[in-house]
């Protein structure tokens, strides 16, 4: 629920529209389909380290194992920081969102009431924190389901004004746009190539899984359940949504530009607007609120969580481990929260500028976090070749090995290096805000890794160094004793519903309790099916 939560939020429910002005309807769609092949190898490569291994801080810890505390430091240091800056994002779309309904009033007025809701949620115990992203992650995923479903029958013709749609907009004005006006392949191209900058910030956040690792009951066999399931749900659900968007939206229409504050909204409440539905948009745009709403409360947790992650393992100050009787690290949690005093930005500039801000910037730092676990992979395989261990012999594997890793290396590099490539086209299209927000994280990790290594002298691990097999041990017996618990349980449970079959036949009592049970128990397989 959190993997689920953290993920699915602004990027698709609001970056979308800008997505489709730059690059059009197909490049929309080839740059989120392009963007979860990355987010597939960066899965892989988590699930098969981590079923080995499921160890608390996830890839965090892992990479001090397989390449070096120094390594361990930067990733560590980046992770917050990447999701430190993906609270003022969060919490700025809902200034863009609420400006549907109040065009006057300065968002940063509703971006304050955001950041203090989120300091609440999130200045109780984890219990507290869970029960409410639990009901914000569901509306999430009703929301998602409904608006996809909402518009195939929209684009059929099924809305009040009868027009059915279909591909009219794929047709004119194109399923390309021609990026600033250049002409040919190389325009279309560079559409799409700003979509895919833009795209690769919302599939982050697939890691979070990996933060949870340590935590899971039986890792061995729930981890790699999780990945998958994650990974086809968030991309069915991106993939899916950004062709809805394209159907019904064309990407000349102004109300796409986030850049103006009369005009800025979602695609998916443009969408039923102009279809002619009156009072739908309105309800999609307040469960959009509590989407944007929900992934801010998921992002001070988890970055309050990293933050006391690094000062557990000596790479912060220790004053970052003071935490309540109850366990909450107060301390970690207030510099992770006051990044989203960054969405005050504003005050100057509109809601919708802002907010194409942050995402540069929690696009570059997101990949390069991405980066970070590819290089761990490959040392891990690097590891077990060197020392002779076999793949087979792995409780996780996948066939992609160690494919998946460099291909997740040479991407997020590529995908990063040109993520401003609009400032370098000449007439006039420099703009200083967007390429620092850009090329800003890019040099973090090497400067965060190699100011380490300065300081501290600490070598990297050699691959005949890697540590493979400490822990493995402690982790089989776990899964042991979690199989044998789970049998024993599930003995119990049929030897009850064998007593209660018995008890039917014979006098016909307990056959209503019977029935709403199994009905129950069919409705809680439906939904966690979904979820």
């Amino acid at each position: 629920m959190i993997s689920l939560g953290g993920v699915i939020g602004t990027g698709l429910f609001l970056n979308t529209a800008t997505g489709l002005m730059n690059g059009g309807p197909l490049g929309l769609l080839l740059a989120y389909i392009f963007c979860s092949t990355i987010a597939f190898s960066v899965m892989l490569c988590l699930g098969e380290m981590l079923t080995l291994l499921p160890v608390q801080g996830g890839h965090v810890t892992l990479a001090e194992r397989f390449v070096g505390r120094s390594w361990s430091f930067g990733v560590g240091w980046l992770y917050w920081l990447n999701w430190a800056l993906v609270f003022p994002a969060e919490l700025v779309a809902c200034g863009v969102i609420i400006g549907y309904w109040d065009k006057e009033t300065n968002s940063a007025t509703y971006i304050m009431v955001a950041f203090l809701v989120c300091i609440f949620l999130n200045s109780f115990t984890a219990g507290f924190y869970g029960e409410a992203e639990f009901w914000f992650a569901s509306i999430k995923v009703l929301t998602i389901i409904g608006v996809i479903i909402l518009s195939i029958i929209v684009d059929a013709g099924g809305g009040p004004q009868g027009d059915a749609v279909g591909f009219r907009y794929w047709r004119n004005p194109g399923p390309f746009n021609q990026f600033l006006g250049i002409e040919g392949s190389l325009g279309r191209f560079l559409g799409f190539w700003t979509c895919l900058v833009q795209a690769s910030g919302a599939f982050i956040g697939f890691e979070i899984v990996a933060i949870a690792a340590g935590e899971a009951k039986n890792p061995r066999r729930n981890i790699p359940r999780s990945v998958r399931r994650v990974y086809v749900r968030i991309c069915l659900f991106y993939i899916l949504g950004t062709f809805a968007v394209g159907l019904l939206v064309s990407q000349d229409d102004q109300a796409l530009n986030l850049g103006d504050s009369t005009a800025a909204s979602s695609p998916f409440v443009i969408a039923f607007q102009r279809a002619g539905i009156k009072v739908l948009p309105h309800i999609i745009n307040a469960a959009l609120l509590s989407a944007a709403w929900s992934a801010g409360n998921a992002d001070v947790y988890t970055s309050s969580r990293a933050l006391y992650g690094l000062a557990l393992a000596g790479n912060a100050p220790k004053v970052f481990l003071k935490t309540t009787k109850h366990g909450l690290p107060w301390v970690a949690l207030i510099p992770s929260a006051a990044f989203g005093l960054l969405g005050l930005m504003s005050l100057g500039k509109t809601a919708g500028t802002v907010f194409n801000y942050f995402v540069n910037l929690t696009s570059t730092a997101g990949l390069m976090c991405w980066f970070a676990i590819g290089v761990i992979y490959v040392r891990f395989q690097a590891g077990m070749k060197a020392q002779g261990l076999n793949r087979e012999d792995l409780p996780y594997k996948h066939f992609l090995a160690p494919y998946a890793g460099w291909y997740t290396i040479f991407f997020t590099l590529l995908i990063c290096f040109f993520s401003g490539f609009k400032n370098f086209i000449p007439e006039d299209n420099w703009d200083t805000a967007t390429f620092v927000t850009n090329y800003i994280p890019l040099p973090l990790l090497p400067i965060f890794v190699l100011g380490h290594r300065l300081f501290t002298g600490t070598p990297f691990v050699s691959a005949a160094e890697v540590d493979l097999t400490s822990d493995v041990a402690e982790f089989d017996k776990m899964e042991k004793e979690t199989i044998e618990e789970e049998e024993r349980e599930e003995a119990a449970r049929y030897e009850k519903e064998e007593h209660a079959r018995i008890m039917r036949e014979t006098d016909g009592s307990g056959l209503g309790k019977y029935v709403v049970a199994r009905v129950l128990k069919g409705l809680k397989k439906w939904w966690s099916w979904i979820m």
